[in-house]
């Protein structure tokens, strides 16, 4: 009996010890990891590729949304720590490599009909202006989107993680959290629209950014 509740009592405190050792790996490969945005270091960032996301979401006919992901894209991003207002960022995507786990489809919609992919084999985001904050870590910026030919404004809601020296790539590194909406038709892709495929695009960006220097 006393073995059995011994076991039962080390359990927890097994899982407390594991934790505190994530955690201590967590400093030991950040050590100097901030979350106030103001602390962060300011200058030109290039984007860290094996740690960035570009997923986009629509609603298929009410019964489900839709998941994709575009896979290759770059990104540079110009930070102001004193005067976030400053900051801007430019994302190009390479339209080829959008992704749905389905091939045959894929195919299609880089074709004419919809994305035409041959034409237009680049997507870009700039932002243009600052918009405002929404608390110490979240800020909407006004854009720009260049798809499918077509340019027209796009917000993104920024909310910045933080930043620290990362010990693996040895280099100073700062993540965010982003989300933009658009309607898909103000670029010329609309085609389904009238038949209950969404025409709102979601984007939900996930990334990384190493110091450039």
């Amino acid at each position: 009996m006393l073995s059995r509740l011994v076991t039962i009592y080390r359990r927890p405190l097994i899982l407390l010890a594991c934790s505190a050792a994530l955690v201590s790996c967590d400093r030991l490969l950040a050590p100097d990891f901030n979350t106030d945005v103001t602390e962060l270091r300011g200058g030109g960032y290039k984007l860290d590729p094996d740690h960035a996301s570009l997923v986009f979401k629509i609603n298929h006919l009410g019964f489900s949304t839709f998941i994709g992901s575009f896979d290759e894209f770059d990104a540079s991003l110009d930070f102001d720590a004193e005067n976030i207002e400053n900051s801007s960022l430019e994302v190009i995507v390479d339209m080829n490599s959008l992704d749905v786990n389905l091939p045959d489809f894929e195919e299609e919609l880089k074709g004419s009909n919809w994305f035409d992919v041959a034409q237009f084999p680049q997507a870009i985001y700039r932002t243009t202006a600052f918009v405002e904050s929404r608390d110490e870590n979240t800020f909407v910026f006004a854009g720009e989107l260049t798809l499918h030919g077509v340019t027209a404004p796009v917000n993104l809601v920024v909310d910045f993680n933080g930043g620290g020296r990362n010990v693996l790539t040895r280099s100073y590194t700062m993540g965010f959290e982003a989300t933009a909406t658009f309607l898909r038709s103000d670029f010329g892709v609309s085609r389904f629209t009238n038949f209950g495929v969404g025409d709102e695009i979601n984007l939900d960006v996930n990334v990384e950014f190493q110091a450039a220097d």
